[in-house]
């Protein structure tokens, strides 16, 4: 079915859940790579001054008094920053390493959680270019894999060495023909990890999205007016539900990317 400007009811669902090249803010290229400046570029920049913002003014008290009372804004910022160091950090990658890769997995959290949330504010879906919800964009959570990805070698050459941790991706006593399967399977496990990563958060918010827009269709498709009472009412729900998928896609995201660095580090588990 066909809106009244002509374009299709599932080009209009494409234009909300993906990222439109067709319209740009700043043409750009180099080396013949498009690296134009579109709408989800504009909202990284968004998520990542909001996620610097909320760091330097949570932290505020404390490069002024390291032993202040927190309050407000660093109350909260305390509340997360230990969450993430006991619940996730310390059990996945213990806490002789745990402070320096703190500072990571808790940045993974905020920036995810932000861009989720920025996503879900309606005001940002009126800029002209696409969707605003960044992290279903899968080359912004394949950005985020990749520093996974390379975190992963960093923090186990940093433990065991640079051959040290080649040679621990291989368990010891193994006989010389199993090793013909298992290294292909080794490697190859290095890459499905952060494609795991990509896919997880790319799909899981791309689809919520597509759900409450089908919903919204609904009283299109059918033209009757009690399925569009249904339809708010439902996607109201749905709302609320995709503010919780939110959260869980952050914590998902921050936890698998601890628990494989932890592998790295701990290879004799």
């Amino acid at each position: 079915m066909s809106e009244p400007h002509g374009e299709s009811l599932g080009g209009i669902i494409l234009h909300h859940v993906t990222n439109d090249l067709n319209h740009t803010f700043l043409n750009l290229s180099l080396f013949g790579v498009n690296i134009s400046i579109t709408k989800h570029v504009v909202m990284i920049w968004i998520a990542a001054a909001v996620t610097v913002g909320l760091a330097i003014w949570g932290t505020r008290r404390y490069r002024k008094d390291i032993n202040s009372q927190p309050e407000g804004i660093s109350h909260i910022f305390e509340i997360l920053v230990n969450f993430i160091r006991e619940d996730i950090v310390n059990p996945n990658i213990g806490a002789n390493h745990g402070k320096m890769w703190t500072p990571l997995i808790t940045t993974y959290f905020i920036f995810i959680l932000i861009c989720n949330f920025l996503g879900m504010i309606p005001f940002f879906d009126l800029i002209p270019g696409g969707s605003s919800t960044v992290t279903g964009n899968f080359n912004t959570t394949a950005g985020l894999a990749s520093i996974t990805f390379f975190a992963i070698i960093i923090a186990g050459t940093m433990k065991h060495g640079f051959l040290g941790y080649w040679k621990n991706m291989i368990p010891g006593g193994v006989p010389a023909p199993v090793l013909l399967i298992l290294i292909p399977i080794e490697i190859l496990g290095m890459f499905v990890r952060p494609f795991a990563l990509t896919m997880r958060l790319g799909a899981n918010m791309t689809a919520g999205h597509i759900g409450m827009l089908a919903i919204f269709a609904l009283p299109i498709i059918l033209s009757a007016a009690p399925v569009g009472i249904a339809s708010i009412l439902l996607n109201t729900g749905i709302y609320f539900l995709e503010m919780i998928v939110s959260f869980v896609q952050a914590y998902v995201f921050t936890l698998l990317s601890a628990v494989f660095i932890g592998m790295a580090i701990h290879a004799e588990h």
